[in-house]
């Protein structure tokens, strides 16, 4: 993983202007209740350049000529004997600048001093401004001490540029190194999602399949999940983030289940939608296949070339014809889609990027024009359909949401399914929950 951000933060450097810096801040502990804190989550641009763990942390990189053209430097938190006992274990100026791959480090009390002898000199500073505020303050602050200290011969950079641009476009292309990390995620996900199928049952409440996928992402060294898990039994499979996740299950009904495990910083996010006792009924059976139909008539259109738009029309196209023929819309297909009558029964996107965010950086246009897929590209693929209780429907259809998604990466001869493992035709779900 050190090898990779030293490799990145180069080619970061190569595509900023002549005697540039960059000033990347970590994230924060956030507080929780009163003296405890939230789980510890490394800012995803950070942890791309850097892969240093701590909260509290600043990465600057420079191509400056008077800085040896491809120089890093870490502040970090000091090594605290007494901080350590009660908060746990610093790695410590020293020894990151030995296992991070950085040319020099300092403890984040010089942070200040630090940064105003590093920015003077520079042309042009990139920085995200506006997505970390006590770094937006400090920056101010050194900037200011370098305009005020002309007598000293000091320069503020005369240009401020938004570094996101740049990390985001390279976040986009998967490596073979992350490609591989986000299967194991993909392995580790499918396998929790196959344990919950396998032990649900009317009578149980949602938060214990919950638990059961938690469970298996941390045994399989994935300790935490990459977002909210959502376990929404019945008619709660149409709210779309459903994250209470406090309800019974019922006999007869269908449990859609969002998850995903974050491994290395990296997610994964599959849903998959199944009946509690095992056994589709014919209406949850009919809306589930329309769904697939829709998923599998899609797939073909993820490979270089194509865009998300191609693979959505044509998601939305085979679903409006379903919809039409089960008699939930009326009317000509041409027109329903026109006029986005199939909203009311699936109003998200088809998909998004994947990577160190569940709903990963990129830019889905390019010049105003859909973006083209390449290979390296790592998305997902989640057509559904939600029919509120309140649908003016037919009431056997009322009540049912489905949603089936799949993690792909797209490769120079079409796409790879990562999530395979988990059983997603009616035949195999009967099957799996039977056994």
């Amino acid at each position: 993983m050190i090898q990779q951000c030293s490799a990145r933060r180069d080619k970061l450097r190569s595509q900023m202007l002549p005697n540039s810096i960059a000033i990347i801040p970590a994230a924060n502990l956030v507080t929780r209740s009163n003296d405890t804190e939230f789980t510890f989550r490394q800012d995803s641009d950070f942890h791309y350049l850097c892969a240093f763990p701590e909260p509290d942390a600043y990465l600057v990189i420079s191509n400056s000529e008077h800085l040896n053209d491809d120089f890093s430097a870490l502040f970090c938190l000091p090594k605290d004997e007494l901080a350590e006992i009660w908060q746990g274990r610093r790695i410590g100026p020293e020894a990151a600048m030995a296992d991070y791959a950085v040319d020099i480090a300092h403890v984040i009390d010089d942070l200040e001093v630090g940064l105003t002898s590093y920015l003077d000199g520079h042309d042009n500073l990139y920085f995200a401004r506006g997505h970390h505020g006590p770094s937006d303050v400090l920056i101010d602050e050194v900037m200011s001490n370098l305009r005020s200290a002309p007598k000293q011969t000091k320069i503020a950079p005369a240009c401020e540029i938004d570094l996101r641009p740049l990390v985001h476009e390279m976040r986009l292309f998967k490596s073979d190194f992350e490609i591989e990390i986000m299967r194991k995620a993909a392995a580790i996900s499918s396998k929790a999602h196959v344990e919950a199928m396998k032990c649900s049952q009317a009578g149980k409440n949602e938060y214990h399949l919950e638990a059961t996928i938690h469970y298996h992402f941390a045994m399989h060294g994935a300790k935490s999940p990459a977002y909210s898990t959502i376990v929404g039994g019945g008619e709660n499979a149409c709210i779309l983030h459903y994250t209470e996740n406090n309800c019974e299950l019922q006999d007869n009904t269908l449990v859609l289940i969002d998850a995903g495990a974050e491994l290395q910083g990296y997610a994964a996010d599959i849903t998959r939608t199944f009946p509690v006792n095992g056994r589709f009924t014919t209406p949850q059976k009919i809306l589930y296949q329309l769904v697939l139909d829709a998923q599998l008539a899609c797939l073909p259109l993820f490979k270089p070339g194509s865009t998300f738009k191609a693979a959505s029309d044509k998601a939305i196209e085979v679903l409006t014809a379903g919809l039409i023929d089960l008699g939930l819309l009326t009317g000509d297909l041409r027109e329903n889609i026109e006029q986005q009558h199939y909203r009311q029964f699936f109003m998200h996107g088809l998909g998004h990027w994947l990577g160190l965010d569940v709903h990963d950086v990129g830019k889905y246009k390019v010049a105003g024009q859909d973006r083209p897929f390449e290979p390296g590209m790592v998305l997902t693929v989640e057509p559904g359909l939600y029919v509120a209780e309140t649908a003016d429907v037919d009431p056997k259809w009322r009540g049912i949401g489905i949603r089936i998604e799949d993690n792909i990466v797209i490769t120079e001869q079409g796409h790879d399914v990562l999530t395979d493992d988990v059983p997603k035709t009616v035949e195999q779900i009967e099957h799996l929950m039977a056994g």
